[in-house]
């Protein structure tokens, strides 16, 4: 297929402006070849983001560094981490004072780094391409396939846009998902579970989030270990994940569960401002350093934790889904956004790839599907776990009292919490391994 130029092969409508819709963006501009027109549709007014940290894993690392993003990321993230870095976990829920059962140390010469989440996104959005048009204000309802193929795009504003390729960004309540799912065709799916793959359900889950100032806590608790290191503080139903990810400020994220109440409506906001109050209630029975630490919530939110059951599939036809529109995951292992990126990675690499035209497309999204969808749901799986270990809740295992028995049940959560902290997939791999299956698929 010869272009000039200035000729489109196909054009691509992304719906969302976070990090996976920004990632795909800058992929597609850095690798595509020829013209592929980019669309990036936003919800808001502008591109913006909560103020959370996330961690970046080595594997996310080399994204990064493909991508030419790694050394600014480097310059706004926490200092670089020490010999001895991984999370510190900690039982917590004694209020007279909580102890280390577990220094999970990371590899050391290519450790996971932290970095506030408004400062990566701002990153990306730097890197956006002159071949990619930014449209604010417009936050899809549905779409419609039209007969010779291409996609009708509606937006709450009531206007209308085509493109030849669709790709869901749009986090966890996607209508991008909730569309491909109640017009696929009945026989590629089961009827009955459309609603669960459509819509996202609660968890049970409220997560309290803030960033504080390190120099907060340095007046209030001088030796608090929340200072130099990544800390879960674990207690029954309860944790709280903290880690510096600037110079200046800790992330901090304080989790209450009740796994009775998975799967029920939750009344409300899903992200509403509380008071440093409410919080403090939730985590009266935990040891000091956690009390000091809650101490310096100046402004909390509060966060009702949806997930999306596993998709059968990631993609159909020419409409594909990244992100948390795909695998939207609990955040124990703070692996989401890199798990967005990752399929950015990958499915921006395709789109741009040469052999890719608008005749085979829906070939080059099927072969992200088979390469990443996997992946991110082993993730997702073992995301969830890690959350029960840090909550004494995980069937079977130790339960969070001491029954004698204590560190012995605690040194097998430990084995656990090691065997499964290396699975989050390998996008430069997963990328090769696409471009093999790409080059079959095309020439058969």
């Amino acid at each position: 297929m010869s272009l000039s130029s200035g000729t489109a092969k196909f054009r691509v409508a992304i719906c969302g402006a976070g990090i996976g819709g920004l990632s795909l963006a800058v992929t597609i501009g850095k690798f595509a070849d020829c013209n592929v027109q980019v669309d990036l549709y936003e919800a808001h007014d502008a591109i913006t983001t909560a103020g959370t940290g996330i961690v970046v894993s080595r594997h996310i690392r080399e994204v990064m560094e493909v991508l030419g993003l790694y050394q600014e990321v480097i310059r706004v993230s926490a200092e670089p981490p020490s010999s001895s870095s991984g999370p510190r976990f900690r039982k917590s829920d004694i209020s007279q004072g909580g102890f280390e059962w577990f220094h999970h140390i990371l590899q050391q010469h290519n450790p996971d780094i932290s970095i506030h989440h408004k400062h990566l996104v701002d990153i990306l959005n730097q890197q956006i391409p002159s071949s990619c048009t930014v449209h604010f204000n417009k936050c899809l309802t549905k779409y419609v396939k039209q007969s010779a193929g291409s996609f009708v795009l509606h937006f709450a504003d009531e206007s209308i846009e085509t493109t030849d390729v669709l790709i869901g960004a749009d986090g966890i309540h996607s209508s991008v998902r909730k569309t491909l799912f109640e017009t696929i065709n009945e026989d590629l799916i089961d009827p009955s579970k459309i609603r669960n793959y459509s819509d996202a359900s609660w968890t049970g889950t409220l997560i309290y989030r803030a960033v504080i100032p390190s120099e907060k806590l340095s007046q209030t608790d001088p030796e608090n270990v929340a200072l130099r290191d990544f800390v879960i503080f674990c207690g029954k139903g309860k944790h709280i994940v903290s880690y510096p990810i600037s110079k200046t400020l800790i992330n901090v994220s304080a989790v209450v569960s009740d796994e009775r109440k998975a799967g029920t409506p939750f009344e409300g906001r899903r992200v509403s401002d509380v008071s440093r109050e409410e919080v403090e209630e939730a985590f009266q029975d935990f040891e000091p350093a956690v009390k000091n630490l809650l101490k310096c919530f100046e402004h909390p939110s509060r966060w009702v934790l949806h997930v999306v059951d596993d998709l059968p599939l990631s993609t159909c036809d020419r409409v594909a889904l990244i992100g948390d529109a795909c695998h939207a995951m609990t955040p124990y292992m703070g692996a989401g956004a890199g798990q967005a990126m990752a399929d950015a990675f990958v499915l921006g690499r395709l789109l741009a790839h040469p052999l890719t035209t608008l005749d085979n497309v829906h070939v080059a999204l099927k072969v992200y599907q088979d390469v990443r969808l996997s992946v991110a749901q082993l993730v997702a799986l073992n995301s969830k776990r890690a959350g029960r270990i840090s909550q004494f809740n995980l069937p079977g295992y130790y339960n969070g009292t001491d029954q004698g028995n204590e560190r012995e049940e605690l040194e097998i959560l430990q084995e656990m919490i090691i065997n499964h902290s290396e699975g989050q997939g390998n996008a430069i791999t997963e990328w090769q391994q696409a471009e093999r299956n790409l080059q079959e698929s095309v020439a058969l």
